[in-house]
């Protein structure tokens, strides 16, 4: 498995993100904070998250809610996990990872290629925000990606429902990397899942 990350070492300009201690980030820092990514990342793949949707509809009330959780991850200092190369330009690191999945991680990969899993692509946005403590670096492209999750579960929906249903459950993980970009102001996350759904319910069961 292969992907890559990138890291600023500076606040992004015009924007008060990852605003904290220390900026500009150590090298250090940078290359820690890529192979956290890149766990994250692999791990989404490999195990990927279930999710909870209450699709929501304005007229009737309802709040829209979309929650994602993990069903796996990959501990800091897996063996499996390095660094393949890596260059500084522009105050990014822009580092290419691979990873080994074991062979029941191979099995899990398999699963995600089988039976009614269907796989799109979507784009989400996260607020711009700050500032934010260490611990929260990752915070706001972790909002775009789970926004973009939350529009492809919703894109597969309108493909087949004919009538907007009040939730859905199911599964989703990540086919790559995702890429993440600055637009109009705000955290955008372009990614491409595979998406299972396994119970849909309507209105007409409340």
């Amino acid at each position: 498995m292969r992907g890559e990350v990138r890291v600023e070492l500076e606040p992004i300009p015009f924007f008060e993100i990852y605003v904290e201690d220390g900026f500009p980030i150590d090298t250090e820092t940078a290359y820690r904070r890529a192979l956290q990514k890149a766990a994250m990342f692999f791990a989404a793949q490999i195990y990927g998250w279930s999710f909870h949707y209450d699709i929501g509809e304005r007229a009737r009330g309802i709040a829209e809610e979309f929650e994602l959780s993990p069903l796996g991850e990959i501990h800091w200092g897996d063996p499996r996990l390095f660094v393949t190369h890596a260059h500084f330009e522009n105050f990014t690191l822009s580092a290419w990872m691979d990873y080994r999945p074991s062979e029941s991680q191979r099995s899990r990969l398999r699963m995600w290629r089988m039976g009614t899993i269907r796989t799109v692509q979507a784009l989400g946005y996260g607020p711009l925000g700050g500032p934010a403590d260490a611990s929260g670096w990752l915070d706001i492209k972790m909002s775009a990606l789970e926004d973009a999750a939350r529009a492809a579960v919703r894109s597969i929906l309108r493909g087949s429902e004919r009538n907007r249903p009040r939730q859905a459950t199911g599964y989703i993980s990540l086919q790559n990397f995702p890429f993440f970009y600055m637009d109009s102001g705000r955290m955008a996350a372009r990614a491409r899942f595979r998406v299972e759904i396994t119970e849909i319910i309507p209105f007409a069961v409340h």
